[in-house]
């Protein structure tokens, strides 16, 4: 690196290099008796000469150097700084412009080294340190950018810059401090608000992009954890961190396979890589555990299936969109053995995961229909069709909203006490059991409250039998009409509905036939 050169004779930059070429010394043995030596160069003069105009020559590349910099071409600042350097290796100075112009490149981790060897070569050259502290800053090393920003003030009270670095690096340490308590309590929102503050000060630090890009993957946040992996593996393809939160963004979008792969790339690039490995594992665990209950579902082992759901929810809770779908496939196991409530329970888990999540909407509305909370079912067809609007899904809210309908006007197979699939001979028999029951004259001698309710009851009964008994009537009711708007004749009068029914022209009584007990005659 140090060369010995030749004392130039005309002293210009361009004949220096041009005698290079053409000097040779003197052979040592000549045929003359005598020779001068003082008329000759002395060696030590030669040494001392040589190095002056190394320095000059250095210097001159510096400035050349300094030229591009305020130029802003780096690229070509940086060359002649390391010409300067390759001439003086010693120069502190060299060392601290090159490291720089390495900053200005975003090279910051060659920009730490030439700022070390900077301030290993002069203690006392401020800039160095303060490089060194920058570096070590944006990389994310607080505790040692703490260090140079200390040695400065040491140097210089008084030097402004280095209190205000200083008080950066203390916020750094305090906001990962911040973020390793959030990070325990799994508060991922402050983790990621954290490392995005620390990040304005440590902009190259792959750990808190890393941590950031983990948290934001918690909270279901793919895209973005994916965009800052994607930016360090621009820059680092064999960083495991980067690999892992790749990995861990498919994982968690139920893309397991793809997963995998990831964090065995992870591992082989950081063999120790505890979260990787962890991951890997439960990626294929909660693979195997989810299509093991599918087969079972699928062969119709239902109680199986349920089992085996239950079992792939507890291996990772974090697993936001892959439990959502667990909770959704024992849903429909739940609904299959009829538990209609646990099956909505699941649906609600399911839709609290992932909001999106259109089918656990309908599986929850069928729920719903099936145990006839109309309301609740229409509330999530319409969310359906709000987000999806299929003709499936507007003919699923129609029928919806009829039940609902239906579901506000008298009951009349309620009334009754029959299924809505019962038979004409079934409606007859209810009829006459329940008109029996309430039929005022059975409770005449029960206080005017009861008989009051009784009277309503029976008048109800004799409503609800005129129009299931009219296969008319009863389509329309059926179809959720209201049939006082279609003109139908809905004057009901129970007791002529009475009489009709049981034939009874001479009137019908209640006798007493002990206390509590009565019999019917017909007159």
């Amino acid at each position: 690196m140090g060369i010995l050169r030749a004392p130039a004779e005309g002293g210009a930059e361009g004949s220096m290099k041009g005698s290079h070429a053409s000097f040779h010394p003197p052979p040592l043995y000549s045929k003359m008796a005598t020779v001068d030596f003082s008329s000759s160069v002395d060696p030590d003069n030669m040494d001392i000469t040589s190095d002056e105009e190394l320095e000059r020559e250095a210097e001159g590349f510096k400035e050349q150097g300094n030229a591009y910099y305020v130029k802003k071409d780096y690229d070509e600042a940086f060359n002649f700084y390391t010409k300067a350097i390759d001439l003086c290796p010693k120069n502190a100075s060299y060392y601290g412009n090159r490291a720089a112009t390495l900053m200005m490149l975003s090279r910051y981790r060659e920009a730490l080294e030439d700022s070390q060897q900077a301030v290993r070569l002069d203690d006392t050259f401020m800039k160095g340190h303060m490089r060194e502290g920058k570096c070590h800053l944006l990389l994310g090393n607080a505790m040692a950018a703490s260090r140079c920003f200390q040695k400065i003030l040491e140097l210089e009270p008084d030097n402004s810059q280095a209190q205000q670095e200083l008080k950066s690096a203390e916020s750094i340490l305090e906001f990962e401090r911040m973020a390793e308590i959030s990070f325990e309590k799994r508060d991922f929102r402050m983790v990621v608000f954290c490392m995005d503050r620390a990040l304005e000060s440590a902009s190259a630090c792959h750990r808190f992009k890393v941590l950031k890009a983990e948290c934001l993957a918690l909270l279901g946040r793919y895209p973005e954890a994916q965009s800052v992996a994607s930016d360090i593996l621009r820059m680092d393809s064999t960083n495991g961190d980067a690999l892992y939160v790749r990995g861990l963004c498919l994982y968690y979008e139920d893309c397991i396979d793809k997963a995998v792969q990831f964090f065995v790339q992870a591992l082989r690039m950081a063999p120790d890589h505890e979260k990787a490995r962890l991951a890997c594992r439960n990626a294929k665990a909660l693979k195997a555990k989810k299509e093991e209950g599918n087969k079972a579902f699928k062969e119709g082992s239902y109680e199986d299936a349920y089992d085996l759901y239950s079992a792939a929810l507890t291996i990772d809770p974090n697993n936001i969109k892959t439990n959502a779908k667990l909770f959704c496939n024992r849903a429909t196991v739940g609904s299959k053995l009829n538990k209609l409530e646990q099956a909505i329970d699941d649906c609600t888990k399911a839709i609290k995961l992932d909001e999106s999540y259109i089918k656990a909407y309908l599986r929850r509305a069928q729920c719903y229909m099936d145990t006839e909370q109309y309301e609740e079912a229409v509330r999530d067809y319409e969310k359906v069709y709000q987000t999806e609007k299929t003709k499936e899904h507007k003919n699923l809210l129609k029928n919806a909203q009829l039940e609902l309908k239906k579901s506000k006007r008298k009951d009349y197979y309620k009334v009754l006490g029959v299924g809505k699939n019962a038979t004409e001979d079934e409606i007859k028999k209810a009829y006459r059991k329940r008109a029996l029951m309430h039929h005022p004259d059975r409770h005449s001698g029960a206080s005017a409250e009861v008989q009051k309710e009784e009277e309503k009851k029976f008048k109800e009964v004799g409503e609800a039998f005129t129009v299931l008994s009219d296969p008319k009537k009863k389509s329309r009711y059926d179809s959720g009409h209201d049939l006082e708007d279609d003109d139908m004749n809905m004057d009901f009068d129970a007791n002529n509905i009475f009489k009709a029914f049981f034939g009874a022209p001479g009137g019908f009584s209640f006798e007493a036939s002990g206390p509590g007990n009565f019999f019917f005659q017909f007159g």
